[in-house]
Parts: C-alpha cells; sequence; structure tokens
C-alpha cells in the first residue's frame, strides 16, 4: 500500500462498484517522500488509527460520504471509536479504483498523461491531495515556493508577504498532484484539468475540504491543538458522488502546534533537515527534475541516520497522547500531551 500502512483486499472494486478492504496501520513513518525511514514509532499505527476513525466519524456527522466503515476490535468485529476496548490499527474501508497517469519523456522532462480521467469516469480516486492552510508556522512550504517563485501570493489569496506562524483570516486551498513520482504543486486551473472535474464539482471539492477543515479543528481542539495545515483526498463513488477517502486528522496528515510546538511528523522532518541526508535528498530531487530521471531516489548519496533514541520515545508518546485526547478516549497509557511536550522542550533546549 505505502510507506506507513497495509492495504489488504477483502473484495476487489469493479468499474462499477465499490470493493472493501482493511487498511493495517503501522508504526512506520515517511518524510520527504523518502518511503519507509529506519526506525519504527512505537504506537503510532493504532494512534494514527483511533484519530482518522475519529474525524471520519465527525465528518459523517456533517453529512459528508466517506469511505469508512468502521475499526476492526480484537475479536475482528467492525466496531466504532466509542465501543473499542483497546487501540486498534486496523480500519474498515470501501475500495475505489486508482488510475495512474500514463507517463513519457517530453523534451528530457517526465510527462503525465491524465486523458483517463472525464467527467464520466466513476468509481475511482481523485489524483490529487487537497490541502487545506489555516496558519502558516515555520517549515511550511508555502515559504520555500514564494522564494522560488514557483507561487505568488495572488495565488494564494494573500494580500502581503507571510510571517511564520501568522495565522491567516481565512484558510488558503491549496492542490498538488497524487499519484506523480514527487508531489507537484498545481493551480487549481490545472488541478481540474487533470482530474477532469466539472466546474461544479470543483465546487463541491472545495466546500467538503472546508467542512473537513471545520471537522478536524474541532476534534484537534480536544487535545488542546492548533490545526495549521492538512491535507485529504477525495474519490468519486459508483454513481460519482464525492467522498473523503485515505485516513484524515491524524498527525501524518495535518500539521498540529500545541503551543507554538509542532505535534506531528514535523518533529522528525525538523531533526532529518539538520543531516546531511536531507541537503543529499533535495540535490537529488532537483537532479531528477532536470534531468527528467524518475527515480529520484537511486540519485540520493546518501541513506537516512536513525533517530535520536530519545527523541523516538517522544514523538512515540505525542502520537499516542495526542490520539487519547483528541478521540477523547484514553485507550494508551501514556503521560498527558502537556507533560509530553513539556519534556520535548526539554529535550529541545538540551540540544541547542
Amino acid at each position: 500500500m505505502g510507506s506507513v500502512k497495509d492495504l489488504e483486499v477483502i473484495q476487489q472494486p469493479t468499474r462499477t462498484a465499490m470493493g472493501v478492504g482493511k487498511f493495517h496501520f503501522s508504526d512506520r513513518y515517511s518524510v520527504f517522500d523518502w518511503g519507509e525511514m529506519p526506525d519504527h514509532i512505537q504506537g503510532k499505527g493504532a494512534a494514527l488509527c483511533l484519530m482518522g476513525a475519529y474525524c471520519f466519524e465527525r465528518l459523517e456527522e456533517k453529512g459528508v460520504k466517506t469511505h469508512y466503515r468502521g475499526l476492526v476490535n480484537e475479536k475482528g468485529k467492525t466496531v466504532k471509536v466509542n465501543d473499542l476496548k483497546q487501540p486498534s490499527s486496523i480500519m474498515e474501508v470501501c475500495l475505489v479504483n486508482v488510475y495512474k497517469p500514463q507517463t513519457s519523456l517530453v523534451n528530457g522532462k517526465i510527462a503525465y498523461d491524465y486523458s483517463v480521467y472525464t467527467p464520466k469516469l466513476k468509481n475511482c480516486l481523485i489524483p490529487l491531495e487537497i490541502i487545506y492552510r489555516n496558519g502558516l508556522p515555520e517549515g511550511s512550504s508555502v515559504f520555500k515556493r514564494l522564494e522560488q517563485g514557483k507561487v505568488t501570493l495572488k495565488d494564494l489569496g494573500l494580500e502581503h508577504y507571510p510571517k511564520p506562524a501568522e495565522n491567516l483570516a481565512k484558510p488558503i486551498f491549496d492542490v498538488s498532484t497524487k499519484l506523480e513520482e514527487t508531489d507537484r504543486y498545481v493551480t487549481w486551473q490545472e488541478a481540474q484539468k487533470i482530474a477532469g472535474l466539472t466546474d461544479n464539482e470543483l465546487g463541491d471539492v472545495k466546500a467538503v475540504l472546508l467542512k473537513a477543515d471545520e471537522t478536524i479543528t474541532a476534534a484537534a481542539s480536544n487535545a488542546g491543538l492548533k490545526n495549521e495545515d492538512g491535507k485529504i483526498e477525495l474519490a468519486f463513488d459508483s454513481k460519482r458522488k464525492l467522498m473523503v477517502v485515505d485516513v484524515i486528522g491524524t498527525l501524518d496528515e495535518c500539521r498540529f502546534t500545541y503551543d507554538g510546538v509542532h505535534v506531528s511528523k514535523e518533529v522528525a522532518r525538523q531533526f532529518y533537515k539538520k543531516t546531511q541526508w536531507y541537503s543529499d535528498v533535495e540535490e537529488a530531487k532537483k537532479t531528477a527534475e532536470n534531468s527528467g530521471v524518475k527515480d529520484w531516489k537511486a540519485l540520493c548519496r546518501s541513506q537516512p541516520p536513525k533517530l535520536d533514541p530519545k527523541l523516538k520515545t517522544i514523538v512515540s508518546q505525542m502520537y499516542m497522547a495526542a490520539a487519547n485526547e483528541l478521540s477523547e478516549r484514553e485507550l494508551f497509557d501514556v503521560p498527558r500531551l502537556a507533560e509530553v511536550i513539556s519534556s520535548f522542550k526539554q529535550y529541545a533546549s538540551e540540544k541547542k
């Protein structure tokens, strides 16, 4: 399935009917599109599963369709969050078809052909990552894209150049590709063309994104978390009705902060940004883009190091404590999130 979770197919989707599957959330993690990193983070899989399930259930209460069917408990039964007796890392979902774009080499660069996506295609994943931004914390890709001239203030609906940690008057809606070798930010006009969306469907996508943002913000507030930004994935069901798929509202899909401290994969990202490996990754991606090479990882001159053991324990506790408090269930035996954040602040000050 991917670097973080595995998919068990119970019933394959057809062109006209959805299938059934189970997500098995692992303790693996990925940063910078690398894939599986050398460490595993204890409790992470079950924590993500719980957060995602809670947010799906709240979103469905708002009338938004999702592919979520429930969590698989220790007896193998599919249940809702409130019926769990212990953490589960297995989520049952409906499945749709995934149509990967065709690739070719044009003028030495990889070109993607999305002609399979038309307004008549049903029962399929929409090949986009749909992103909301409520704030612009340090590390947000927006700053890098503005510096490189890949996006303008007008594109983002901003009237002035933003500062790190600035709150936005209204959320920025952003979009990137989903099924390419490296995710690529695109304009909404390009996104509409790629996915074969009608004008009305594009409006519906943004409406669902806003409801998801509001749902995740409310859930995050249970744990005292601020919902800075995040992403959702969407699909069309067998009647070409929109539904939210994959998983939402987790520490991997969202960037949450607590009292200004990142409570997400960003903690690991910031650790790796100080390594030689990160510099090698950036260089490899740039070289691959300029020379039309698909597998940029083959060009990377080094492998990622392991996380500092003390930081790994703190990150593990972050996931589980956040899951307890966001879902309003005490299923993990860990300190409160406030205590974990305090430990992280102490760790960070010792490393300065």
